[in-house]
């Protein structure tokens, strides 16, 4: 979605910087559904990586990014903003609709679809969610946050700082053994990187 609106118009990087950090730009909904906050994590499952579209090398505001390939495990930290009532209903860069209810994020270079698994330090509090798009395209950001995922985590007041995991292939078949009952797979067979 961000992604589409930066190559339609030229130099709107500005745009994908959330709504943390653009007041005015980006909100909350007019009205929160309660318990917003107990959200049930994305639940990981096999999809097979797409080749092209959203997994292409890209780019935005004159910077160069090449989406991860393949089932490689991957892991940083940094800030995360979270976005909102502005792009709710359009499209992510995946072609799904955007849902600022839904345990969904925007990642610069992992692919589309993934899993991560998001931790607030601050709190302690961790969530899974669903990498469906990409962004955040400000500096120092290295994930966007739906509404509800942010709200899990305690991030909806302002920028903060995050730990982010990928959940590979490997990881969801062990789910078991590592005791992450929120990422067990699904039946389908897995794809082939």
């Amino acid at each position: 979605m961000r992604l589409a609106h930066a190559l339609l118009t030229a130099g709107a990087g500005a745009l994908f910087t959330g709504c943390a950090s653009a007041p005015g730009v980006d909100g909350p909904p007019e009205n929160p559904p309660p318990g917003i906050e107990r959200t049930p994590d994305a639940v990981p499952r096999l999809e097979p990586i797409r080749v092209g579209g959203p997994n292409k090398p890209y780019s935005v505001a004159g910077r160069a990014y090449v989406p991860l390939a393949g089932d490689v495990a991957f892991s940083e930290s940094g800030l995360a903003s979270w976005y909102g009532r502005k792009f709710h209903g359009r499209p992510t860069s995946s072609g799904e609709p955007y849902d600022m209810f839904a345990m969904t994020a925007a990642h610069k270079t992992l692919p589309i679809p993934s899993y991560a698994r998001v931790r607030n330090p601050a709190n302690g509090r961790e969530i899974v969610v669903r990498v469906n798009d990409r962004g955040p395209f400000a500096e120092g950001r290295v994930i966007d946050l739906s509404y509800a995922a942010a709200a899990k985590l305690g991030l909806l007041a302002a920028v903060a700082p995050v730990t982010v995991r990928r959940i590979t292939f490997g990881d969801m078949r062990a789910a078991n053994l590592l005791g992450l009952a929120d990422a067990r797979p699904s039946a389908q067979p897995a794809p082939h990187p």
